[in-house]
């Protein structure tokens, strides 16, 4: 007992594969770590994962991060002389219709957009790597060469035996009873064996992770999902080098075992667990076989793999794992609560991401920011639909059952909805609107018409609300849109200092007298945009800051951040309290004129310029601002108001020609118009100089948050620049096709759409070179894209497809 720690610089809670690699990347960069598990490493789930490892995935950062941690599999075992299993035996994915070849042609432009190997073969040819199977159905196949699988917990222990190398302290058998927080910061942990002083804790506990976080106001929002895989007897034939197989029209994955196979599989009626708790001293515990719900997966394997119906069955494993409502893992330090971080939620491929995530989270740990653009799986994604586990579980029920169906561009998920309504939900679906759900609001995306199927129906040519978008497109381009945009983030910062505070965090000018407009980037050291926003000074000590709907917690979060502790300023949101109407086209002003008495002219309110206005007797702050390219007004005003000025604009703006338009019209808008998607276009390993959007940057304004990143960069130039390519209206651009410059990868899509104006598919992306990228080199030379595997003529440009000088909005 006398060896047991009082102090540490963090303490790791949870002794599975992502703790353990996290105490090893920590340890490695000189941390003084402690690793504490409550019963023995590996008891929790790792111990029972399947140890396929894959590294595709739609992001190029996540494809980055399990890249990372092939390359640590290669060289762990040879490290620390523990055994772990890997090998890097290849990965193949099967497809056996049309749709998923399309699909996994798209998948393979993916991976080479990402710089991956992927080869697409024919049935017989991925039939010579994997002779057990029948390809009678087999349309195509594509092939990973440096895919793996490995054993989990033996690359578990030889990262715990690296940590402790590496200096880490691992106790085993020791429950964490409890975090002391003094005064919103982190003190120490109690355990069974005493008390640890430490700054920071890091939660890696697997499916307890919820339970455990929630103890100090930290919400993760994941459940525990039954998931069965059974493992043969030796199977004549069955080489050890044989790939990894993903056969997702079968719902199944196989990897070789011993000489015999491994094969589980994603049902789509898939079973909770817990739901009323995790069951006290459960560990390397498994659960009951269910034949029953296995039969469906057997069913379907037989027909791959004929010789498993005369296989001997050695065990059909059954353990819970940890899913989340969005299929993504979640890793980072908690919005509610500094210097808690949260490594859990790795939807059965937490051995494919652990060397990755366990970098990446040491990193941000030790940092305080992750080493790259992690946002598909940041905590920061959540917000309040994500609180009730009950919806929690509805929905990571529906993400579990979608693990192997087709992953359809623009899908939307069907359960928990709807949540969130503004209050002009129920008008808007008398008028046609099929709605989509982010951050569990409930959002227009397009409006049904006569003959129109009001309802998604996805494929990968043109979707059934390509015309609907294009009458809506087209009448913000020839009369005018109303659009509820209720779902907009929406924060006040007041008090004296906001303003010196804001000018701290954000990258423009914010300084101006009452009513001044400012669309500005807030950037992190390196010049990085961690948040785009639209400031309007609405009184000398108060600034009302408007984001996108599924940034509110991050941005929330961000602002928060950078307001010192004893500033005399305070951050409040208030997105439930505001409804916004954007009013856009060219007609707006007329039909705006028209319900209240206040002077509309150019020269009375000016483009980039706030105004509180009267509308049919309520009070609105106009915003004359645009997203579209169009003369326009984001109306803002308490929600009390919404259906009755939705009301009113309707009524005068029916002579004008005003139709309801959704987010699908206002994304084929943007693109014409070049306007950047921060998650997609911008985000924090892109620069505004970068982006395109050097002229928001004031460096003369005095000193901000990533302005010396920002003037180095100016001095220097830039290794990537961001470009809009076009290309023949039938090619389908969905974002992360490859650009090629004179035949060389040059970069790849950061999004995809239609301009229905211009009549072509649009594209835009980072045209990168290490040596430096300059206007005149990437206007120059000639440009293909490779879509589908395929490549295809387009044309480049810097300047905005559509009114390139702005002219139509400031009218």
């Amino acid at each position: 007992m006398t060896d047991f720690p009082t102090t540490a610089r963090a303490v790791i809670v949870g002794g599975g594969i992502i703790g353990c690699s996290t105490a090893y990347h920590l340890a490695k960069l000189g941390w003084d770590v402690v690793l504490l598990e409550r019963k023995k490493l590996t008891s929790g789930t790792t111990f029972h994962a399947a140890g396929l490892v894959g590294q595709l995935r739609s992001s190029a950062n996540i494809t980055q991060l399990l890249g990372y941690s092939v390359q640590l599999y290669d060289t762990l075992e040879q490290e620390t002389g523990q055994a772990t299993g890997w090998k890097r035996n290849g990965g193949l994915r099967l497809a056996c219709n049309q749709e998923r070849w399309t699909e996994v042609k798209r998948q393979a432009t993916t991976a080479h957009s990402f710089g991956l190997q992927m080869d697409l073969l024919t049935p017989s040819e991925a039939q010579a790597l994997w002779p057990l199977m029948d390809v009678s159905d087999v349309v195509g196949a594509a092939f990973l060469p440096t895919d793996g699988q490995a054993n989990p917990s033996d690359i578990t222990l030889s990262l715990a035996k690296g940590a402790r190398m590496a200096g880490a302290r691992i106790f085993e058998d020791t429950k964490v009873l409890s975090v002391e927080i003094e005064d919103g910061v982190i003190r120490g942990v109690t355990t069974e064996r005493g008390r640890i002083e430490t700054p920071v804790v890091v939660a890696c506990c697997g499916q307890w992770t919820r339970d455990f976080a929630a103890r100090v106001g930290v919400n993760v929002p994941l459940v525990s999902m039954e998931h069965q895989y059974m493992v043969t007897e030796p199977i004549p034939g069955v080489r050890p080098d044989l790939p990894t197989l993903r056969d997702p029209d079968r719902l199944t994955y196989w990897k070789e075992e011993v000489g015999g196979l491994v094969m589980g599989g994603y049902e789509p009626n898939p079973k909770p667990w817990a739901v009323d708790g995790i069951p006290p001293g459960f560990h390397y515990s498994l659960l009951d076989s269910d034949f029953d719900h296995f039969e469906q997966i057997m069913e379907q394997a037989l027909g791959r793999v004929p010789a498993l119906e005369t296989a001997g069955i050695k065990t059909v494993t059954n353990g819970p794992e940890s899913f989340t409502p969005d299929g993504n893992f979640i890793l980072g330090e908690a919005p509610e609560q500094p210097g808690f971080f949260v490594g859990a939620g790795f939807n059965a491929f937490g051995i494919a991401s652990g060397g990755g995530a366990g970098m990446a989270l040491a990193e941000w740990v030790a940092t305080g920011a992750p080493p790259f653009d992690l946002w598909p799986v940041d905590i920061r994604r959540f917000g309040r639909s994500h609180f009730d586990t009950d919806w929690i579980r509805t929905r990571t029920v529906e993400a579990y059952g979608k693990h192997y169906t087709m992953a359809w561009p623009a899908e939307e998920h069907d359960s928990g909805r709807p949540g969130r309504r503004s209050p002009l939900y129920d008008r808007l679906a008398a008028r046609g609107a099929v709605f989509g759900e982010k951050l569990g609001w409930e959002r227009p995306n397009w409006f049904a018409g006569p003959g129109d199927t009001p309802r998604d129906i996805y494929n990968f040519q043109r979707p059934n609300w390509h015309e609907a978008v294009g009458r809506e497109h087209r009448a913000a381009r020839e009369a005018a849109v109303l659009i509820d945009q209720s779902s907009f983030a929406k924060f006040l910062l007041k008090g004296p200092d906001a303003e010196a505070v804001l000018n701290r965090i954000a990258a423009n000018d914010i300084s101006g007298p009452v009513g001044t407009l400012t669309y500005t980037q807030m950037l992190n050291d390196h010049g990085g945009i961690e948040a785009d926003v639209t400031i309007a000074r609405i009184a000398r000590d108060e600034f009302y800051v408007v984001t996108g709907t599924g940034f509110a917690t991050r941005d929330f979060d961000w602002i928060a951040r950078g307001v010192p502790g004893d500033a005399r300023a305070q951050l409040v949101d208030v997105t439930s309290a505001q409804a916004v109407l954007s009013l856009m086209g060219p007609k707006a002003r007329a039909i705006l004129q028209a319900v209240t008495r206040a002077d509309l002219s150019n020269a009375a309110f000016p483009f980039g310029t706030a105004q509180k206005i009267a509308i049919a007797g309520a009070p609105v702050w106009a915003l004359r601002v645009s997203y579209v390219g169009e003369l326009g007004w984001e109306l803002h005003l308490p929600t009390e108001y919404a259906a009755t000025v939705f009301d009113a604009l309707h009524a005068a703006g029916g002579p004008h020609g005003l139709t309801d338009a959704g987010y699908r019209a206002i994304e084929t808008l943007r693109l014409e118009k070049g306007y950047r998607a921060w998650g997609a276009d911008i985000g924090p390993d892109t620069t505004p100089i970068e982006a395109g959007l050097g002229w928001a940057v004031k460096l003369d304004k005095g000193d901000f948050r990533g302005r010396d990143a920002i003037l180095a960069q100016r001095e220097t130039g830039v290794t990537r620049m961001l470009a809009t390519f076009t290309a023949a209206p039938d090619v389908i651009l969905l974002g992360r096709e490859t650009i090629f410059r004179d035949g060389k990868r040059v970069g790849y899509l950061s999004s995809g759409g239609y301009g229905h104006t211009v009549g072509k598919s649009i594209g835009m992306g980072y045209v990168r070179n290490p040596d430096g990228v300059t206007r005149d080199e990437v206007l120059s030379g000639d440009y293909t894209l490779e879509v589908a595997t395929e490549r295809v003529p387009c044309q480049v440009t810097l300047a905005p497809l559509y009114d390139p000088k702005h002219a139509r909005m400031k009218i």
